[in-house]
């Protein structure tokens, strides 16, 4: 690649007449093998019948007999091969390690690359987050060469290396390789960076957003960030591409200023926020007239058949599906009370869960495939959270505007929505303040070919700390009435034309603010736009936002024109601050009622605080689940669940408080032993301080 580089560079320079034969020299040092993992022997995985174990192949498929959709084809196989005694791949001595790995996410390794290789490069590579994408394995590996060859000493090799990777290495699981390194001894820095940049010609290729990182020795150096400010002709021979350069400490999210990676989780937020049900079956998914026809005896709508909403109803115009929800119930209850819903899910879900149940041997397909009637991920936590609300804030995972609403707690959202179990206007006001956009767009990376904001809620909503309302009656009822004016307006101009959307309304928002700030090179609104504007009150909008951000300011007691880095300079600090101060027994809850009894030490529980930010106290009815002390499998799927709506990384006496019965050495060793074995399989992490979350 180097040399290629060499070659371009003299064409550019000299011309064709400066390059001489060999036009590529044989330095004797490319290498055609895996790059990051070496095992001993590679073996047919066979079953006990000494047959070889195969899964379907991923790709094939054929039309179900009785729905003519495409399902899986089962005659369609693929051999599953072993790896013995996996390591990382050892790499030759280099001056500089550059490359640009294959991207696969880290949540379809073991589809892409087989279950068997999967197992082994998890093995081999014990200090990765099973979740980190697969460019994060050779930037690991670099990152761990230059660090031994800086503690050796005397200009150790390699000096430094640099990748090509997608946008994504911003994300949770990929940034913590990044902070590892960088906190490391000896520590790395990032001495440039381009955290998003296009993929030249993507019409003809993977319609992706690149990353480009380098790092070498030393301790917070300064380092470049080169962003992004002008593109152009990207699908031709000549695409043009401007970047602007700062200089300054770059941070494991590829920022320069606050050190938003040191924020720490909040147990003041601790399970009010979750991704919403993750179905694991398209047939869960009805038209209100499939409703009907299901639901013969008019007993399942609004028992088990609920409104549905996901990110692209959220942001452009609601589908107005809904969504089949037998959570709770047997096989047998649902034969038996919904007949026709339990065949119709046996006709497309089950067919679903089972050709991926053979395509991948993971306990989570086998245990979907076995329960194939109720969401792959129902979100046992986040229901109980929901009990007692008339409505939760909503926000899409994946966003190009980062704006929150009120969805009525009957409906059920997808898994790329974020839930917030708080029906308090003064919440929906906080959360949609220039303060919490600024955070959770830092906080939470970027995504895809728009380069979307990405809102992580172990990122963006467990370590906010939100400004504390006490002896401020006065400003909550403000903000409260600026929440509800909010959702209120953007609902109503809605309603009343139907070619607006959410997205619509930001866009041209966006755009007013660019013209009143005297953006360069910002054109007047378009006549289409202008319709926009007109239909939708954007005026009024942005007054709204303004009166928000005016009222979040004084409830912080900031001045109200602090730029974007200084606003997280600020927030990072009261986040460290609000830490100490919950290490130290005090906690400003959300919903002190609802987070007291499930949450707070039983020591603490009398002294606790709260942020005065809810009205009345809520009842929320919920029951802590069971704990079956004879059903491994039960126990497996309750602690995975808690685990998922958890406020950030939890201990095992942490959860074993939020099963019902007394908190005994006996019960916390049971969900010790179901978070280790969850551990080596990959399906849980642990944090510096021995606290798991949820893995890949």
């Amino acid at each position: 690649m180097l040399w290629i580089g060499y070659i371009k560079w003299q064409l550019k320079t000299g011309g064709q007449d400066v390059v001489r034969d060999p036009v590529l020299r044989d330095f004797h040092n490319i290498e055609c093998r895996d790059a990051v993992l070496d095992y001993s022997a590679k073996t047919l995985r066979m079953d006990e019948e000494g047959k070889p174990v195969t899964r379907w192949d991923g790709e094939t498929t054929k039309p179900h007999p009785v729905t003519g959709e495409n399902v899986p084809d089962e005659s369609a196989r693929r051999e599953i091969y072993d790896y013995e005694n996996p390591k990382p791949a050892v790499w030759p001595e280099a001056d500089f390690i550059v490359g640009n790995p294959p991207f696969i996410g880290g949540k379809d390794l073991r589809a892409e690359l087989g279950d068997g290789y999967a197992e082994a490069l998890w093995a081999a590579h014990g200090d990765m987050p099973k979740s980190a994408d697969f460019v994060m394995y050779w930037w690991n590996q670099a990152a761990r060469r230059v660090a031994a060859g800086a503690k050796a000493g005397g200009g150790g090799r390699p000096r430094r290396f640099g990748f090509i990777t997608t946008n994504s290495i911003r994300q949770t699981f990929n940034r913590r390789v990044i902070e590892k390194a960088l906190s490391g001894k000896p520590p790395l820095s990032l001495i440039y960076a381009i955290p998003d940049h296009p993929w030249m010609k993507s019409a003809d290729k993977a319609a992706v957003r690149i990353a480009m990182t380098v790092a070498a020795p030393g301790e917070e150096r300064d380092g470049v960030l080169a962003e992004v400010v002008e593109e152009n002709g990207l699908n031709t021979d000549q695409p043009e591409v401007r970047l602007a350069a700062r200089v300054g400490l770059v941070g494991p999210a590829l920022r320069l200023g606050a050190k938003i990676s040191a924020a720490k989780p909040l147990l003041a937020n601790a399970g009010i926020s979750s991704p919403g049900v993750k179905l694991h079956g398209s047939g869960f998914i009805v038209t209100p007239e499939e409703a009907q026809r299901l639901d013969f005896d008019r007993q399942a709508i609004g028992h088990v058949i609920h409104p549905y909403r996901n990110g692209r109803d959220l942001n452009q115009k609601a589908r107005g599906v809904m969504v089949i929800d037998l959570f709770g119930l047997s096989e047998d209850d649902v034969r038996d009370r919904y007949p026709a819903i339990y065949q119709h899910l046996y006709d497309t879900v089950r067919s679903q869960r089972e050709g991926q149940a053979r395509k991948s041997s993971s306990r989570d397909a086998l245990e979907y495939f076995d329960r194939w009637w109720t969401f792959g991920k129902p979100r046992q936590d986040l229901r109980v959270a929901l009990e007692g609300l008339t409505r939760f804030v909503a926000t899409a995972e994946t966003s190009k505007h980062r704006f929150f609403s009120f969805l009525p707690v009957s409906t059920r959202p997808d898994n790329k929505l974020i839930a917030v179990a708080n029906e308090s206007a003064t919440v929906l006001a906080m959360l949609s303040s220039k303060l919490h956009v600024v955070w959770s767009d830092a906080a939470g990376g970027r995504l895809g070919v728009g380069n979307d904001p990405v809102y992580a809620k172990s990122d963006c909503f467990d370590p906010f700390p939100f400004p504390d309302l006490t002896d401020k009656p006065a400003l909550k009822a403000r903000l409260d009435e600026l929440g509800e004016r909010l959702d209120a307006h953007r609902k109503s101009v809605l309603d009343k034309h139907g070619f607006l959307t959410m997205t619509r309304l930001y866009n041209v928002l966006e755009r007013v603010r660019a013209l009143e700030a005297g953006k360069d090179n910002a054109p007047p609104l378009t006549e289409a736009e202008k319709d926009i504007y007109e239909a939708g009150l954007v005026g009024t909008l942005k007054s709204i936002h303004e009166d928000i951000d005016a009222a979040v300011f004084e409830a912080y007691g900031w001045p109200a024109d602090l730029d974007d880095e200084a606003i997280l300079e600020r927030l990072v600090a009261l986040n460290l601050e609000r830490h100490e101060e919950e290490k130290q027994g005090r906690v400003r809850w959300l919903r002190p009622d609802f987070q007291i009894p499930r949450f707070a030490p039983k020591s603490a529980r009398a002294a606790q605080g709260d942020l005065a930010l809810d009205g009345a106290a809520v009842e929320t009815g919920g029951k802590l689940p069971a704990f079956p002390a004879g059903d491994r499998k039960a126990q497996a799927r309750i602690v995975r669940e808690l685990l998922e709506g958890a406020g950030g990384p939890v201990s095992a006496d942490e959860l074993a408080r939020r099963v019902a019965g007394k908190n005994t050495r006996a019960k916390i060793g049971r969900v010790q032993d179901v978070l280790d074995v969850m551990e080596a399989v990959g399906q849980a992490e642990t944090d510096s301080d021995g606290r798991y979350f949820l893995g890949g």
